[in-house]
């Protein structure tokens, strides 16, 4: 069994770790190394081809917001 600073330690040179429950030492979790997210994401399918409005500034009265 290692300490956490150890498994921490290792994480940072890329190393993974099983995290096992109970006598059977059943697999609950992975350790795995942090991985910076350099790649810049495109927000849904339509990024960049829809768009939308609000009238009236976003503002409803009651009625309109309950369908009456």
């Amino acid at each position: 069994m290692e300490t956490f600073s150890k498994i921490a330690a290792n994480l940072q040179k890329g190393k993974r770790f099983s995290v096992l429950y109970g006598k059977a030492k059943k697999p609950v979790a992975m350790l795995v190394p942090f991985e910076e997210n350099t790649k810049k994401r495109k927000i849904g399918i339509l990024d960049g081809k829809a768009s939308f409005s609000e009238l009236n500034n976003g503002k409803i009265t009651e009625e309109e917001f309950l369908g009456l």
